[in-house]
């Protein structure tokens, strides 16, 4: 393996396992609560502190490694990450896991911030980046479903605190690995210093975001929108913005975050509802459930790792989203007509595969536009608002999916209906919702998306050659 190679290992590694840790934990959330004495709403801290850290910090650990170096901010996050893991697992108490896991999210959005960036910089040519984007799509979009295999098996066999416990080794291996493997990448010159003040409003801005929406609580949705209007105004008179507005005027830029969002809002949205459909209505454990999404990762895999940029080479990355999102549309769709007594082989699985293979082309389409045309200085930046825009659509997913299947489920009990009629009308509608999300970021991606960057499409023997305005 080339040493470019290897430091594409290390990079993905890392995200492998800060993404693992986003679905890892789910399946624990009953042991850790009889374990640790959680009330039901406190337990839900488990996932709810990882979340508002992680996607409270990501803008602004991107930024910084623009500002200090990505080769600093990552290996910083990684250690904070990984000794967080140990105190989670060693964690005696309710307050201490629940410390454990703010310090998780914040270590893990300082590691994962950076990650996109740096690839993009290893590999510059449009090819070869589309596959290695294509390994970390896959990382991203199989490392969720791969968590709940995961978690079943690790909480059966060894515990809850195997679920943290399992990131130590893995990430002191990865920390000496990058020491040695990552390049020192020029970080831009820190005239002026950092804005703190736009720091701490865009910090608390996006946590407070995160918050409202995985918890609910409108007012914290308010306080949210003030403190990130308030950080706008900031950026347009601070002397050395946390974030250029020039950024902000890129059309293509917001729109393909906007496009991540909606997939990712999906994508997740899905895997939480599959999870309680396949336990609630099929009458799956943890590990048979677990096992079950094994085929939707391995799809995503294949498709990502040996189609994705054959298909990019040859048509261009937007194509190739469209054509993603279609295929991703078409399996949520065939999960929402599931018969009242489905059968695993003959109407979830090929569902599953067709599911798989849509995500695995779209998300590195998506991920090359969104990082299209950034300079060296903005790499960080723009890859800590990929992360941001990720982390809102799995809140976002996870929120209306969740809140929607609910509402059907109690409206069909309260008129009479069977629990299991209920409960599979319930997963039926937010897996149609889902299916909403594709086609809203399908419609982004054609009306918003018709003009980038020239490298971006410049693909040799691409098909969708064109030049930005």
């Amino acid at each position: 393996m080339s040493s470019r190679g290897a430091t594409l290992a290390v990079l993905n590694t890392v995200s492998l396992m800060i993404v693992l840790d986003s679905t890892i934990v789910a399946v624990a959330i009953p042991a850790i609560q009889q374990d640790l004495g959680f009330s039901p709403a406190g337990v839900a801290w488990v996932i709810n502190g990882y979340l508002v850290a992680f996607g409270g910090l990501l803008l602004l650990a991107g930024r910084l490694g623009d500002l200090v170096g990505a080769r600093r901010v990552f290996l910083a996050g990684l250690a904070l990450f990984t000794l967080a893991s140990l105190l989670a697992g060693f964690a005696g108490t309710a307050e201490l896991l629940i410390a454990s896991r703010f310090l998780q999210g914040a270590g893990g959005a300082f590691a994962s911030a950076v990650i996109l960036g740096m690839i993009v910089r290893l590999y510059p040519s449009p090819g070869p980046q589309a596959r290695a984007l294509g390994i970390f799509s896959f990382t991203q979009a199989g490392g969720a479903a791969i968590g709940f295999v995961a978690g079943g098996v690790l909480t059966d066999l060894a515990g809850w605190p195997a679920i943290f416990l399992i990131n130590v080794p893995i990430g002191v291996a990865a920390f000496l690995a990058g020491l040695r493997l990552l390049p020192a990448f020029d970080p831009a010159a820190v005239r002026g210093g950092v804005d703190v003040p736009g720091a701490l409003l865009i910090t608390a801005g996006l946590s407070a975001g995160v918050y409202a929406i995985v918890d609910g609580v409108a007012p914290a949705g308010a306080v949210a929108v003030l403190l990130l209007i308030a950080f706008l105004v900031r950026q347009k008179y601070a002397p050395r913005p946390l974030v250029p507005l020039r950024l902000l005027r890129r059309r293509w830029l917001l729109a393909a975050n906007g496009a991540v969002l909606l997939i990712v809002a999906a994508g997740l949205g899905f895997q939480f509802v599959n999870t309680l459909y396949l336990q609630k209505v099929m009458g799956y454990d943890a590990l048979r459930t677990g096992l079950a999404f094994l085929p939707t990762p391995v799809v995503i895999g294949l498709v990502s790792l040996f189609a994705a940029a054959r298909l990019t080479a040859r048509f261009g990355p937007r194509p190739v989203l469209l054509g993603g999102l279609l295929v991703e549309a078409a399996g949520l769709l065939a999960l929402s007509q599931l018969p009242e007594s489905p059968s695993y082989p003959l109407h979830v699985l090929p569902a599953l595969a067709v599911l798989g293979a849509g995500f695995g082309v779209a998300l590195p389409a998506v991920m090359m536009l969104s990082m299209a045309g950034t300079s060296d200085e903005d790499t960080g930046l723009v890859s800590g608002l990929n992360n941001t825009a990720q982390q809102a659509g799995m809140a976002l997913g996870l929120a209306v999916l969740a809140a929607a299947s609910a509402t059907r489920t109690s409206d069909q009990m309260s008129r009479g209906v069977t629990e299991a009629a209920a409960l599979a009308s319930g997963y039926s509608l937010a897996f149609l919702l889902a299916a909403g999300f594709v086609v809203a970021a399908l419609l982004v991606a054609l009306m918003a998306l018709r003009t980038v960057p020239a490298r971006v499409d410049a693909v040799p023997g691409s098909r969708a050659l064109r030049v930005s305005s």
